[in-house]
């Protein structure tokens, strides 16, 4: 018996020894973490005061930046696990990004992308800007939670954020200022609403460019962009609102009132736009701004004639010019600028067990689509994969886990059985072929809003894609349409043609309650930033490739009638 005894002495006293070592080696790993740590620190004095963080806040997934602009991540079954939620359920998405109610915590994730990324060889540039650069720089300016120096809108880009893209960027959306912050975030508005600081603040330099200055933490380094001649100013999203009978009273709650007796519907928007004002109420000579959409309900729009004949009546070619009398009819106008109510998104206030696809084909415009849905919804959309650039640029959803239940919808191209059957229900976005696939490839050579270059069409890679891509643009569909359960189809262009009408049709789908307000989100804001600029100059399909698209076309349109839905638009099918 001493033996054995002997023996479980000796045991234990090994087993103790071994847990000691193992104790100071947990030690040790905890102490080379916590120095890494401490080395993630906000470089500005003046944040000192910011309130103590006992751990570091979870990093936003950059998994798609690493990958490219030509490759697409493919799933996030291997990588699911380690997604951490967004925000809670219910909580509504500010301006501030990544959302967070400590600018602390905020200044950290955005330590972690910057970090994340290669290294610049050159952090910091001279406070000296080159003359080369377009634009007046106005300089450094205070932009946190409580000094907001620009109030309009904003977008992210880690990668290749340039003082041009960002100047750009305002200058389409209808504003004089662009200022650029933390190297990478291009923010926007008409007027500059805090005080000046250190130009050494604004010391970080942009991601996609060198020798200008590009922000800091908390601080905005500002451009005022190129000026336009009056009345030729471009503005992206100014749609038409319409025609509409107004009172003398209702026309006196208007918070701006400019009297113009050259007056252009142009030159109203552009007022309004200045006055970060949301609707331009035009009639000659008489501009109104306001930012109440209530009034223009889509039902109570008048002919536009009746507008063109108070027009007449009102002002004639000589210099008296009448005031407006108790009734008269306005045009409305959507200017650039986004009603803050536009703005606001969230996660569902209660996880939907119901799992419901935005399907389509790669290059059919689901970010398009998800964006619209956003804006009449209200709701941030998932998606099925990682891509951190569309997360940059305000789809929240991209890095929360795609079967939470707190997405409306979710993105995906899997056209497999077992991804199909996975979802409840599904919305199934068919587009052109031709269009998808030049979309598709522009995408792969330049990113979501760039062009393939004249050398990239010319390529053997261009024709290696159309051979592999095409068939599956028609056993995508054709798939969709076999196994998806509670199928809603719906065309791209049918969509672009009838937009409201459309959106009513998917809101309703989605089992979403929606308002007019939010309706007219989406139609004054319908583009947004994920357009292309510009028209495609030349056809790149060849005689053979059209060989072999067309029947595809023809497949996926018998499918769409033996299924009881309405066929492909006559633009696709081949003649």
């Amino acid at each position: 018996m001493a033996t054995p005894h002997y023996r479980l002495q000796c045991f234990l006293k090994r087993a103790q020894m071994l847990l000691l070592c193992l104790g100071i080696a947990y030690l040790m790993a905890g102490s080379i973490l916590l120095l890494q740590r401490s080395s993630v620190r906000v470089a500005q004095a003046n944040l000192a005061g910011l309130p103590p963080l006992l751990a570091l806040a979870a990093p936003p997934t950059v998994l798609r930046s690493w990958l490219g602009p030509g490759v697409r991540a493919r799933s996030r079954w291997a990588v699911a696990a380690a997604v951490q939620p967004a925000s809670g359920g219910g909580t509504k998405a500010g301006r501030q990004w990544p959302a967070s109610e400590s600018l602390g915590v905020q200044h950290l994730h955005r330590q972690w992308f910057h970090n994340l990324l290669p290294e610049s060889p050159e952090q910091r540039v001279p406070l000296q800007r080159s003359s080369k650069h377009k634009g007046t720089y106005m300089g450094c300016y205070l932009h946190n939670g409580s000094d907001r120096a620009l109030g309009g809108t904003m977008l992210y880009d880690l990668r290749k954020m340039t003082s041009s893209l960002c100047q750009d960027t305002c200058s389409e959306s209808g504003y004089q200022f662009a200022g650029l912050e933390f190297g990478a975030e291009c923010h926007c508005g008409n007027r500059i609403s805090s005080t000046r600081a250190p130009e050494e603040d604004c010391g970080l330099v942009c991601r996609g460019e060198r020798g200008s200055p590009c922000g800091g933490v908390g601080r905005l380094s500002i451009y005022k962009v190129e000026g336009q001649l009056p009345g030729h100013r471009k503005f992206r999203n100014v749609h038409y609102r319409g025609c509409f009978k107004l009172t003398e009273s209702t026309i006196r709650t208007f918070p701006i009132d400019s009297f113009q007796p050259n007056l252009t519907s142009q030159s109203c928007i552009e007022t309004c736009t200045d006055k970060e004002l949301p609707l331009a109420v035009f009639r000659k000579p008489h501009c109104f701004c306001t930012w109440t959409p209530s009034l223009f309900s889509l039902n109570q729009q008048s002919d536009n004639q009746q507008c063109v004949q108070d027009t007449g009546l009102n002002h004639t070619g000589n210099s008296t010019a009448m005031a407006p009398t108790e009734h008269a009819h306005f045009q409305v106008y959507h200017t650039p600028v986004l009603d803050s109510m536009c703005k606001e998104r969230m996660f569902l206030p209660q996880r939907s067990s119901s799992l419901v696809a935005l399907s389509s084909f790669p290059g059919a415009g689901n970010t398009w689509v998800r964006h619209l849905i956003e804006l009449v919804t209200g709701y941030y959309t998932g998606s099925f994969y990682f891509d951190g650039t569309l997360y940059n640029r305000g789809f929240k959803g991209e890095k929360d886990y795609w079967k939470s239940g707190r997405s409306v919808c979710v993105k995906t191209h899997e056209s497999g059985q077992k991804e199909i059957e996975i979802f409840d229900s599904s919305i199934l976005l068919i587009r052109n072929p031709y269009r998808s696939l030049v979309a598709e490839f522009n995408r792969k050579c330049a990113g979501h809003l760039g062009h393939a270059t004249d050398a990239q069409w010319k390529s053997k890679e261009w024709p290696e894609f159309v051979s592999s891509y095409a068939p599956w643009w028609a056993s995508h569909a054709l798939s969709w349409l076999k196994f998806g359960r509670r199928l809603l189809v719906v065309h791209y262009e049918e969509l672009q043609r009838a937009l409201l009408p459309q959106l009513r049709v998917i809101t309703a789908f989605l089992n979403a309650t929606i308002t007019e307000e939010r309706l007219l989100c989406a139609q004054s804001n319908q583009d947004g930033h994920f357009k292309r600029s510009g028209a495609f100059s030349f056809d790149p399909f060849t005689p053979d490739m059209r060989r072999m698209i067309d029947p595809l076309i023809r497949s996926v349109d018998q499918a769409l009638h033996s299924r009881n839905f309405s066929g492909l638009p006559q633009e696709y099918l081949p003649r």
